[in-house]
């Protein structure tokens, strides 16, 4: 029998080998969870919530909020930010001088910062990371466009998209980004889509609703390419099985443009796709949006009523949102108070109060809806209504003497009280409230450089008569059917060969009347029905509208009929 008192050595021998450094690093991580757990139960007898970020990801964007040196000074990291908000852990909330380093922060920053309580070991984890933030400095200050780069990115040499191609050869990524952003505001482009094949990297700019292919990168600089641009918008580049969303900000000499990069996993990498967005309120008059005058006189009529609904509603690009913005800058007067409720915030607006939606914090539509209406607001608008909790607050603001103004999405301003109904709104309610639901689309400009006049197939030229001659006499709108003349464009060097330049809104303007309200309170709805209620009573349908606009040359009928038919 052995022995039960073995000695030291004797055991040594009979432990396989690399037990021991297992069994250290065992013992390292119950150490680390217990202290983990000693700083949670602190934090609770403090009162503030516990984070721990010991090997977690910190995106650069929060990190350089407090800078290497005040970290190590005041042990505290920022390790998330969202609009108005810093999340700040810290080893020691009572820690001297604390208190005065953050709220001389909130005071500089215009922030509101979250405490949280961390570990030495989040602490020490989140200091390691401060390495990579000279980088990260530098990439960001290099993304930023100068008035000349843009100028000359822009210009003559970088207008012509088709050509881009060979300019993007042999350049350095960031330039590569400079020319690729700069170009794309020249060319009018919403969105840049940088997308990963497999054998090759597509870029597209999407230019008056339509996605054009501009230059094809090499698979070799994908890596640096998708690295790059999550340190200008502040994503995290270890995360690249996840969709992540973030944002930079190009300041140019007469606006800001605020460019939203989304990236989603592929089979193949990741597609980014960044959005830009002017903050730019000029030009949001319903005129230059492309209403006509008889769609203008008759939605005026509505907006200027004290209280009620105006909805617009079309699919997602349609330009709804724009069109409420144009609603809004027209009522806005010293005298009248406006708030939005919107997600996000698209433009800026002087002298409205505009709030932005957080779903993860709980700020929904719903409840922000009636936050605003105990702001005393005389408007309001609301990005969009999407369920029966929005539709009746909204509904109960409108009788009860607000303005209100959203959207909703259906195909057709018919077609938006069917939805309503089957959200579950309440016909005795919905009735009285609404007072107009306009329909839209976006049609692209002929380019009035190259514009010349087009001979209609002999089928589509029956097929616009068909609606032309449909107009009814109550909408006050005639056409000399004996006298349709239509144009179309090639495409020249002033429109890049498309044949197309700008966009326009069609619209069909639906009017409440008597004859309607009592269809909707028999609850005998439907959107054919209501269509044809709508038209008697001088309706001009959006097809109706575009062709209207095609006889005056602005855009083709093949436009209109590929958008709204």
């Amino acid at each position: 029998m052995p022995s039960s008192s073995q000695d030291p050595q004797h055991i040594k021998k009979i432990v396989p080998k690399g037990a021991e450094e297992k069994f250290a690093e065992k013992m390292r991580e119950i150490a680390l969870k217990q202290k983990e757990q000693e700083t949670q139960m602190r934090a609770y007898g403090l009162g503030i919530p516990f984070i721990s970020l010991a090997g977690k990801p910190v995106s650069p964007g929060a990190l350089e909020f407090i800078s290497e040196q005040d970290a190590k000074k005041h042990q505290a990291v920022c390790f998330f930010e969202k609009s108005g908000e810093r999340w700040i852990a810290l080893t020691d909330p009572a820690r001297s001088g604390i208190d005065d380093f953050l709220s001389s922060l909130e005071e500089k920053q215009k922030v509101k910062i979250v405490r949280y309580l961390m570990s030495e070991a989040s602490f020490d984890s989140v200091m390691k990371l401060y390495a990579q933030l000279p980088k990260v400095i530098e990439e960001i200050a290099g993304v930023a466009l100068t008035q000349k780069e843009f100028e000359t990115y822009s210009g003559e040499e970088y207008h012509d998209i088709r050509a881009l191609n060979e300019k993007l050869k042999g350049i350095s990524v960031t330039d590569l980004y400079k020319v690729i952003v700069a170009s794309a505001i020249g060319a009018r482009a919403s969105d840049i889509h940088i997308e990963a094949e497999k054998e090759a990297i597509k870029v597209r700019y999407r230019i008056d609703g339509i996605l054009h292919t501009v230059a094809t990168l090499s698979r070799d600089i994908w890596k640096q390419i998708i690295s790059r641009l999550k340190l200008f918008a502040g994503l995290k580049i270890n995360i690249t099985d996840k969709p992540q969303d973030g944002r930079f900000t190009i300041s140019l000499a007469d606006t800001e443009i605020d460019v939203r990069v989304s990236t989603l996993p592929t089979s193949e990498g990741e597609s980014v796709v960044m959005r830009l967005l002017k903050s730019l309120s000029s030009g949001l008059d319903l005129k230059i949006l492309g209403m006509a005058e008889y769609n203008s006189k008759r939605l005026m009529r509505e907006i200027e009523k004290p209280n009620g609904m105006v909805i617009t509603t079309g699919p997602t690009g349609s330009g709804k949102t724009t069109t409420l913005y144009a609603i809004l800058n027209h009522l806005n007067t010293p005298d009248i108070k406006i708030i939005t409720l919107e997600d996000p915030v698209e433009y800026k607006l002087t002298g409205i109060s505009q709030s932005q939606i957080d779903s993860a914090a709980g700020y929904t539509f719903a409840n922000g809806l009636r936050s605003i209406l105990r702001q005393d607001p005389d408007i309001v608008m609301v990005g969009e209504i999407r369920d029966l909790e929005t539709a009746d607050i909204a509904i109960n603001a409108a009788l009860t003497g607000h303005m209100v103004l959203s959207t909703i999405h259906t195909n057709s301003a018919a077609g938006a009280i069917p939805r309503f109904l089957a959200m579950g709104v309440k016909g005795f309610l919905l009735a009285p409230a609404l007072n107009a639901i306009m329909g839209q689309r976006l049609v692209r400009r002929l380019c009035q450089e190259c514009k010349k006049e087009d001979v209609l197939e002999t089928d589509t030229f029956n097929r616009v008569k068909e609606y032309l001659s449909a107009i009814t006499p109550a909408s006050g709108v005639s056409v000399d059917m004996n006298n349709l003349h239509f144009w179309k464009a090639d495409g020249c060097g002033a429109c890049n060969g498309l044949g197309y330049k700008g966009r326009i809104g069609v619209y069909e303007i639906f009017t409440m009347n008597p004859e309607i309200e009592q269809v909707i309170l028999s609850e005998q709805v439907s959107e054919y029905k209501m269509q044809e209620i709508a038209v008697k009573d001088g309706m001009i349908t959006m097809v109706q509208d575009g062709l209207l606009r095609a006889l005056e040359g602005i855009t083709s009928v093949e436009e209109v009929f590929s958008v709204a038919q």
